[in-house]
């Protein structure tokens, strides 16, 4: 193994590839394997100016590095903050264990349920005027709860499924 950087303002893939405690070569030689002969142009020269940010990191190397590091959520991470459209579009997915995905889950189908006769009533007629904004604005924020729970839940069987400890 390389020595271990001292560096103290680590960004996110170098503290993912240190956590995993590898050094640029065997991160690069993972990248290699997976790749399976593919053009690869993503070596230890080129992680290193990842990590110093030195260079823009490219969605091929972010697909790269979530394979190699078991780490899909980089791919996430990516999207929404150094992503031109991301940085719009998509919502950070944070997940801290299954059974938390699955109970905010349920929360927020539960409250969706609740509301749907309502949602009917605001969209039946093609618009929405005054009366009705205030409770489709509710009703959207618990769709987008459900629409990040949905993405922690991929994020996480990917994972698991990745690392090869999915349920048979």
């Amino acid at each position: 193994m390389g020595r271990k950087s001292t560096k103290e303002n680590k960004n996110i893939y170098q503290e993912t590839r240190d956590a995993l405690d590898w050094s640029r070569e065997k991160a690069a030689d993972e990248i290699a394997k997976i790749e399976n002969g593919k053009y690869n142009y993503l070596d230890k020269y080129r992680l290193l100016k990842i990590e110093e940010e030195t260079v823009k990191i490219q969605p091929e190397d972010i697909v790269a590095l979530s394979k190699a590091y078991n780490k899909p959520e980089l791919r996430n991470y990516y999207c929404c903050h150094q992503c031109d459209i991301g940085e719009i579009d998509a919502p950070e997915v944070v997940y801290d264990n299954v059974h938390e995905i699955l109970v905010n889950m349920s929360v927020s189908l539960e409250s969706v349920n609740a509301k749907k006769l309502r949602l009917m009533e605001i969209l039946a007629d093609g618009k929405v005027d005054d009366t009705e904004i205030i409770d489709l604005n509710k009703i959207l924020e618990e769709l987008e709860k459900i629409s990040m729970t949905v993405e922690a839940i991929q994020l996480w069987c990917e994972k698991m499924k990745l690392s090869g400890t999915e349920n048979k």
